[in-house]
């Protein structure tokens, strides 16, 4: 039987949503250099033009495949934040907040990679709005701190981008085997901890 009659019409289901699953999957299993529209198309059974019907290039499918990383991340960043009962309980809310990232990025991390290679690329305007819609609740929880009190003064931005570094060097160093898995949450407790301690007003320490 000919590829031809094998392969189905690039409309059937939700085509895009199978490319970016199958990118996803290709991605973990193979690296982003060896991800092609062409070898997508193969494995999900479409012909080889039928990807550029939403993607006119692999770097397009990069970026769109970011993007949705950073869409569900934000998802889960919000949902472990309000799951905290108390909205005034900070540490809580930050800790929720560190917990979800880096869970998220120690399971997906040859996508976190690519999240963050990519929201600072020329062009890549969609994906940069998805990383500052979820990473912007950082900021709104050290704003919220900062009204209470219980925060120094500052720029939310700049503050919040403290936590994310910390967080974001712990997730590496397990993603690169520097440290077990196993600590993961010690050592985000322990970030957590210090940060707030570190951030109290003067007169609080």
């Amino acid at each position: 039987m000919s590829d031809t009659t094998e392969q189905r019409p690039y409309h059937h289901g939700n085509l895009r949503m199978e490319l970016l699953d199958a990118a996803e999957r290709s991605l973990r299993t193979h690296g982003v250099e060896q991800l092609s529209l062409r070898d997508l198309a193969r494995d999900i059974g479409v012909s080889h033009a039928a990807p550029r019907r939403h993607f006119a290039d692999r770097r397009a499918l990069l970026d769109a495949l970011a993007e949705s990383g950073f869409v569900r991340l934000g998802a889960k960043l919000r949902t472990a934040v309000d799951e905290i009962d108390d909205e005034d309980d900070l540490p809580a809310r930050l800790h929720a907040f560190a917990s979800a990232y880096v869970r998220f990025a120690t399971e997906n991390a040859a996508l976190t990679g690519l999240m963050n290679s990519s929201k600072h690329r020329p062009g890549a305007t969609a994906v940069a709005e998805a990383a500052a819609a979820a990473f912007g609740q950082i900021s709104d929880l050290i704003e919220e701190g900062q009204e209470r009190g219980e925060l120094e003064e500052g720029d939310p931005e700049g503050i919040g981008l403290i936590v994310y570094a910390t967080v974001l060097g712990i997730t590496s160093m397990v993603n690169s085997g520097m440290i077990e898995p196993e600590r993961l949450e010690g050592l985000v407790d322990t970030a957590v901890t210090q940060f707030l301690r570190g951030a109290r007003p003067a007169q609080q320490r």
